[in-house]
């Protein structure tokens, strides 16, 4: 796919993989708009690049996702890539007492956002002439991470979708890509560098991983697998219980209930 005179949504665009994206597809000739729920953070990523277009809103608030669609179709009509990057990842301890709204808090931002954000923009997308949509899933999809478990469910289930979507519209014009995110060096990241088992070397320079991504987009690859992510593909096949064992053993302290 031409990545060049495009006009682009990212969801969660003020740091991490959403700001390489935009960084990355404004030097390629792109229009780039970009939401975020914290408007402070949305004007300091303006600073940093003058010709990124903001809009504050919560993928988590389907009443937000539909004041999104009308302002950015009526000022940015000619909009046809959306990437559905916008997430969150927390350690979570089952053993510890959580409200019931708490508990799916990453469920709602990392797979019912992205499903309402298609649902919502996809008539739109349907009518141009070229068209696509990237859900940023992760390798955990691949291999449950027993110290993030609803965020391992939210990808997973995000990645299942993302591969019905395709079925779904591979007699349109809209395209749908997956990246399958490795650790990578962001802020989603970070709470986990003192971690007992947590090995931050592992983590992927996120500039190069989007270089990747981008350069996967520009040759229809229509799954993505920068870095570690290739290799957790091959581990999930061919040896998904000795992997599920390893992951298990990030955090494996915090998790013992004692």
């Amino acid at each position: 796919m031409e990545l060049k005179g495009n006009t682009i949504l990212i969801t969660g665009g003020t740091s991490g993989f959403g700001f390489q994206f935009a960084s990355r597809l404004i030097e390629l000739g792109n229009t780039v708009i970009i939401t975020g729920r914290n408007l402070e953070k949305l004007e300091q990523t303006k600073n940093h690049l003058p010709l990124i277009n903001i809009f504050q809103s919560d993928v988590s608030d389907p009443k937000n996702i539909e004041l999104l669609f009308k302002k950015v179709v009526a000022q940015f009509p000619a909009l046809n890539i959306l990437i559905n990057n916008a997430g969150e990842m927390r350690k979570i301890n089952l053993h510890e007492q959580r409200t019931l709204d708490d508990i799916t808090r990453e469920i709602e931002i990392n797979l019912m956002g992205p499903i309402r954000m298609v649902q919502q923009f996809l008539p739109h997308l349907k009518s141009s002439g070229q068209a696509a949509i990237l859900n940023v899933t992760s390798g955990i999809a691949l291999a449950p991470l027993p110290l993030s478990p609803v965020y391992g469910a939210s990808k997973a289930g995000l990645r299942s979708y993302t591969q019905s979507l395709r079925i779904q519209l591979k007699d349109t014009k809209v395209k749908v890509f997956e990246l399958v995110a490795p650790g990578a060096s962001t802020p989603l990241n970070d709470k986990f560098l003192e971690v007992d088992g947590f090995d931050p070397k592992i983590l992927m320079s996120p500039e190069k991983l989007i270089e990747q991504a981008i350069r996967g987009i520009e040759k229809d690859y229509y799954e993505i697998y920068p870095g570690l992510a290739g290799i957790l593909r091959v581990m999930s096949r061919i040896a998904p219980k000795f992997l599920l064992m390893q992951m298990g053993k990030v955090g494996a302290k915090m998790m013992s209930g004692r």
